[in-house]
Parts: structure tokens; sequence; C-alpha cells
């Protein structure tokens, strides 16, 4: 296996880098650097240095052909990153050197440090059920101003075991925390010079390296930090990104893979980079070194942190070769693994490449983001979605799930807003976006929200405004606690936060972006966590698909297509045995009313 390993009285480095010349491995001692030749073994290139190196600083170069039409980016002036690095020495920043053939960039690229020897943590029964809550969390947005955390410690992932942080989580019966990511990002090129940075990670140069900003404790402060929240019984998911990395397009930089084994990336026949991901390179699938890459990291993460799954950003690149394939071979490989077929896996079913958009097509026992729940709920509450729609969605998405045996659980991850697009205050506030503070003239996010507002946009002053807005936040969130299939809620939306219009806070480092707990509405909080303890109580009957036929009428009559139908319509019902010893549930849904009712007797 690559990367640094002590052990039996030496350290041993292994790296890939089949076309190279020539590579060296570069130790540190401060600013100091000294190089030692590996070995080439058929693709890899080896060496081993007496004793433990623990703590040792290094990094790799590579000679060979410069030729980047063909795909051929050696220049032994980069120092380049261990792709298998599980810790950096620093964060990565952006830089005209990283671009430029024969400037050396020692200086400012991280340094892999040998990690020391830990027992594997023995992976725990997973702490997730299906049915339940999953809250999204930007770990430094959600913690910066949070005023009971010690302020060393607010903004990274230590922050997240503070007691006041897990009451919160606990009071809304959370399931599991989905980490956004938190391995080492790059900022975007065009970020720095308009003074902005990457705030949400979607862009990282080594997979297995935790960020030493956001998780400065590194490997021991993220397994402790999932320790803590085990012990509430609260779930850890990783939100990774293993379809493209922070050394973009060709004009982006030489800092990892694209100097030791630039084949990792997808091209085309004409040996142009595949941008299947909108970042400027995609990740090649098709290859098994990459395969065996993404899995290795994803092992590292469950059997040293003890994580509970994965939810993978653009998930279709997964399985391309080029083209999507829901046979790929990445699929039937984590299934076959004796740790990672115990996880929980999350899909968001779509990238940017042709027929990208793959929603229900991902395995059986996968779960995956439905972005479809998200527009017809909002629409349906904005007053142009159709009543048979929603029901749909209350009741599973069977349409795109299905159709499936009775026992079947429920694969959807239903949500009204994610870290992606409007937040759900938002949603009933402003009808376009306002990304003005992105420096890219308002051109970047989704432009169609499916949102409204009531009166002046981002009003904050006007009672009667502000009451009916907040109206139809408790419609929607009465909506989403009331649905079928898994929940997931942003952190923060249970209290209202706003990022002042901005649909595509990715580069908002600041106060548009970080969650203002001082000014959160504790109303609207206790609503959610009376929603969640309600849901929590009934956990299974959300877990698998309604049947349709037993919505009603206003009148109490079963619903006919005619009256899924209907335009204009706003009103149904659902009454029907839900468990043993004739427990009921009842379900009403009053547009007009903007209510939400859902009860059991």
């Amino acid at each position: 296996m690559s990367g640094a390993a002590v052990g039996q009285g030496v350290t041993r480095f292994t790296v890939r880098s089949p076309l190279a010349e020539s590579v060296w491995l570069c130790c540190f001692d401060g600013p100091d650097e000294k190089r030692h030749a590996m070995t080439r073994q058929g693709p890899d290139w080896t060496i081993e240095l007496p004793g433990d190196c623990t703590g040792l600083h290094y990094g790799y170069r590579a000679a060979g052909e410069w030729a980047p039409a063909r795909g051929l980016w050696f220049d032994p002036a980069k120092l380049l990153v261990d792709p298998r690095a599980v810790e950096l020495d620093r964060r990565f920043v952006q830089d005209p050197r990283l671009t430029i053939f024969g400037e050396d960039t020692a200086d400012i690229v991280p340094r892999a440090v040998v990690p020391s020897l830990r027992p594997p943590v023995t992976p725990e029964p997973v702490h997730f059920t299906p049915g339940g809550l999953v809250y999204e969390v930007n770990v430094r947005a959600f913690t910066k101003l949070h005023p009971d955390v010690p302020e060393p410690v607010r903004g990274t992932v230590a922050a997240l075991a503070h007691p006041a942080v897990l009451a919160h989580v606990k009071k809304l019966h959370v399931t599991a925390v989905e980490l956004m990511p938190v391995v080492a990002w790059i900022d975007e090129r065009h970020l720095p010079p308009l003074g902005l940075v990457n705030a949400w990670g979607y862009n990282p140069v080594a997979m297995m390296a935790l960020d030493p900003g956001l998780c400065p404790g590194g490997i021991a402060e993220l397994r402790d930090t999932v320790a803590a929240l085990h012990a509430e019984g609260i779930g850890v998911l990783l939100d990774v990104v293993f379809n493209h990395t922070g050394e973009s397009d060709v004009a982006g930089g030489v800092i990892s893979l694209r100097g030791l084994d630039n084949a990792a990336y997808a091209h085309a026949p004409d040996g142009a980079l595949i941008n299947d991901t909108g970042c400027g390179n995609t990740l090649d699938f098709a290859h098994p070194e990459v395969r065996r890459l993404v899995l290795d990291a994803m092992r590292h993460f469950v059997t040293a942190c003890g994580v509970d799954g994965f939810r993978f950003d653009l998930a279709p690149v997964l399985a391309r070769g080029p083209g999507f394939d829901p046979a790929a071979p990445i699929f039937a490989e984590i299934a076959a693994d004796p740790v990672l077929s115990t996880r929980v896996m999350i899909a968001e079913p779509w990238d940017v490449g042709p027929g990208g958009y793959q929603l229900g097509k991902f395995p059986a026992d996968w779960l995956e983001w439905n972005d479809r729940y998200r527009d017809d709920v909002r629409r349906f509450w904005r007053g142009d979605g159709g009543i048979g729609t929603l029901a749909t969605r209350l009741a599973g998405s069977s349409d795109i799930f299905g159709p499936v045996g009775p026992d079947a659980v429920c694969r959807s991850v239903n949500f009204l807003a994610a870290h992606d697009g409007f937040t759900l205050a938002d949603t009933v506030s402003y009808e376009a976006r306002h990304n003005w503070a992105n420096g890219e003239q308002n051109r970047d996010g989704h432009g169609e929200n499916f949102s409204w507002n009531h009166g002046a946009e981002g009003v904050t002053e006007n009672a009667q405004i502000l009451a009916a807005r907040k109206a139809d936040i408790m419609a929607m969130l009465g909506t989403l606690f009331a649905s079928t299939g898994t929940i997931m809620l942003t952190a923060g939306d249970e209290f209202g936060r706003s990022q002042q219009g901005n649909n595509n806070a990715y580069c908002q480092d600041n106060a548009i972006g970080w969650v203002d707990w001082e000014r959160r509405d504790r109303e609207l909080e206790d609503y959610v966590a009376a929603l969640a303890a309600a849901r929590a109580e009934n956990l299974e009957s959300f877990q698998r698909f309604d049947d349709l036929g037993t919505w009603q009428t206003r009148s109490g009559e079963s619903m006919t297509v005619a009256d899924w139908e209907r335009p204009g319509e706003g009103w149904l019902g659902w009454h029907s045995p839900v468990g043993p010893e004739g427990t009921h549930r009842s379900l009403t849904i009053d547009r007009d009313a903007r209510s939400v009712m859902d009860r059991r007797t």
C-alpha cells in the first residue's frame, strides 16, 4: 500500500508514478530539505529510511517529460503532496508558482507528516436509522459565533463535542450529523484576488488528510468528536468529494496527483481533461487505482475515526466510465468490503456532465438526496404546485424509488434546503438570488429556486411580513417531518438563519455564512424540536412507502385521479392504521391555513 508506514525498524515510503523517470523523497527539518532518490518497483517508487520517522515532514518530487497537452506534467521544481497523506503541516494556498514550470514550490506546498502508529478503531454498529434526521453541518460556520464554545475552539471539529453543541443537537433528536468536507482543500484561483476564500471545502487536494485549520488536532480530534457524538447516540457521516481535486483545469497547479500520475484524471480521446464536475477536472473511476485510493480513504475514516458513513458529492462521477453505469465496479467493491459494506452511503445523484442527473439510479441499499422533494414542496406552498405531486413526495416518492416490495425501506433523503441554495428562511424572503458579494456579478448560483417573498425582499422589521414568512417556514417544516423517508435539515434552518439572499455562499467565511446564534428564533427552534420528538417516537412508520390509496378529500372521501389533478386544490388528508393495537395516524395539510397536522391516536 502506498503512503508512509512505520514498522520493523524502518519507515517505508511508497508512491505511485508509473511514467516518471525519477522520483525523490524530500524530507524537511524546518526550511532545510534533504532529497533521497527512490527506487522503481513497477508503477510505484519506494524507499526505506532507518528507524521510526514518526513526525517527519515530507513530500515528493518527480522528473520526466513536461508536455501538458499530452497529460505529462513532470516538474522536479514542484513539491508534491503524497496522495495518501493522512496529516499535513499547513493549509493549502493559491500561488502563481504552482502553475509555472520550473518555479520551486517547497515553501508554499504543505508537507505530509509521517503518522504515528495507533490501533485502529473497531467500527461500532452504525449509529443511524433510516427515516431519521440527518443534520447537515458546516463545521466552521456552525460554531464560529457560538457564545458558549470557548473562542479558541470555535470553528473546529472539536467544537462539535462541546456540551452546548451536543445539547442542541440532542434537542432536535438528530440521528446523524453530516459534516461538510473536513479534508484539506485549496481556494479556487479566482478567489484570492477578490479577497475571498473557499468556506465550504468542496475543492480538496488530499483525500485522507484533514484540513489543519478546521481540524488542528488531526485524526485524534475527529476520532474524539465522533466518540462524543456516539456517546449521545448520534451518528457521524462525512461529506466526501471524490469527484475532482483542487488541481483544477489545465491552468491549475501541479500539487499532487497531476505531477505524479495524471492518468488519475479522466481525459477525452484528444487528451483534453473531461470536466463532468464543473471544477476543471474529473477523477477517472474507470481506473482501478482511483477506485483503490478512494476505497482506502473511506476505510481510513471508518477504522481510524469510527465514522458511520458517507455522503458523496456529485456521485454519478463514481460510476462514470465515461458514461454513468448503475452497475459500475465501485458499487460492487463497496458492497463486498467487510468494513464499508456496514456503513451508510448517501448519493448526491447529479453532476454537470452528459446524462448527469441520475436520481433513483443508485444501488438499492444507498440513500439519495431527493431534489424533486425540495422543489415540489416549495412549489406547493408557494401556490403553484399540485396536491397529487405533494402527496407522492410525502409518501416517499415511489415514482422515483419504486416499484418496491411492501417492506422496502424508502431511499429518499427529503430536504427543503441544503448548503447549496437558499436557506429555508431566505426561500420565503427572496424571489431572486443576491450573490453580489461573491464577485461574479450575481451570475453564480441557481437561477430558479422556487422561492417567494411577502412584501419587499429581505425586510426584517415589518411584523406582518415576518409572521407570514414564519407561517410558511413552519408549514414546510411540518411537511418535512411528516414525510416518509430519511429527512435532512441544514444546521441553523431550525431557527431561521439567513444568508442575506446569497444562494451560493461557498466563498463567504464571514457573517453571511456564519450561523448567528444570538439572533436565533427560539420559538421556531422549539417548534422543530417538538416535530422531531414526535417523529422520533414513531420512526418506523416513516421508513417505508405509504399507500397513496388512503388519501382523502376534505369531505372524507377517497381521492380520485381527478382530485389529484384539480387545479388550485390545496387540501388533503390521510387516515390509516400504522401500528399494533389499533394505532392510527391522521395527517391533514391545508395550504390556505398554512397548517400541517400530524397526529397519532
